[in-house]
């Protein structure tokens, strides 16, 4: 999927009203899920995102490896995401979790199948039930 068609969806899905909006939402969302995510699975995802996108995973696992190498991911949950969502996106933790699970929707789409099913298997129920209807069958944490 190509980097401007990602955000149209984003931005038709979050309801958001600029292009700006829906790339601060997406770059906020991959940012925390990077950090959430082991290292070697948010470097698969970033290598089948848009070029942009993937630069703004690999930025932030480049950074948490700096501090942790062959870090595993933070574990936080859904408070702790929506919290940095919003941070990052400017604005309050209900529209980071709509944000979050447009950018997840999209995200599924965008990515190959079998990476999809690891992310959700990486992330704790209660963020995993920003995903798709399909993808939050796995109760893992």
């Amino acid at each position: 999927m190509q980097h401007d068609q990602m955000i149209g969806k984003v931005q038709a899905l979050a309801q958001l009203p600029d292009r700006g909006s829906a790339e601060q939402a997406t770059r906020a969302v991959l940012r925390t899920l990077a950090e959430r995510l082991p290292s070697g699975l948010a470097d698969h995802m970033a290598a089948q995102l848009p070029s942009a996108l993937g630069a703004a995973v690999r930025e932030t696992v480049g950074s948490s490896a700096d501090d942790h190498p062959g870090t595993s991911g933070e574990r936080f949950d859904l408070t702790v995401f929506a919290g940095r969502i919003a941070g990052r996106a400017e604005t309050d933790e209900d529209t980071a979790v709509r944000e979050a699970a447009a950018v997840l929707e999209v995200l599924d789409a965008a990515l190959a199948p079998e990476l999809t099913e690891k992310v959700a298997g990486a992330l704790p129920a209660d963020i995993r039930a920003l995903l798709p209807a399909g993808r939050t069958t796995d109760d893992t944490d």
